[in-house]
């Protein structure tokens, strides 16, 4: 269910909660950057100095994986926004079990025909999303993000 408040902007409740869960793990982090300060600089004993550089080293972690993150999601978005508009996503209407998930057989006879897709046309960013999006019916979460990220590299590239 999404809400156009402006042409272009789409607010759905995934992106709120999103949202709502990077500003709690931004809180969190700049709680950890305090605690990993206070270690370090306030308290006399080696120990927790060394503690503090560790617990320093946790929240730029985090915080790269965060950026990672909403970056994949946002180019995701950008790449299946320009599909959408010129008819080129693929229909999900892959038969599913009574819970919900995708049936693997079904999901691997689909696979084929957009792994095909892509040999064909290895060039093509949109024949790669298209396989990054079978990937994940398929269940390959680690392939499709590869192919999902061959997809960003051609299209920056084109």
């Amino acid at each position: 269910m999404s809400k156009t408040t402006r042409p272009g902007i789409r607010i759905s409740k995934t992106k709120v909660w999103v949202a709502l869960i990077c500003l709690l793990l931004v809180f969190y982090l700049v709680v950890m950057f305090q605690r990993s300060f206070t270690l370090m600089f306030v308290s006399p004993e080696w120990q927790a100095k060394a503690m503090g550089a560790g617990y320093f080293l946790i929240p730029l972690v985090a915080a790269w994986a965060l950026i990672k993150e909403v970056l994949f999601g946002a180019r995701t978005e950008k790449l299946a926004n320009i599909l959408e508009a010129e008819g080129g996503l693929p229909v999900d209407n892959l038969p599913r079990t009574p819970g919900g998930r995708i049936v693997r057989a079904a999901a691997d006879a689909e696979f084929e025909k957009y792994r095909l897709e892509a040999e064909a046309a290895p060039g093509d960013w949109r024949s790669w999303f298209r396989l990054s999006c079978a990937y994940d019916a398929a269940g390959d979460r680690k392939r499709a993000r590869k192919a999902m990220r061959d997809a960003f590299t051609l299209y920056r590239a084109g």
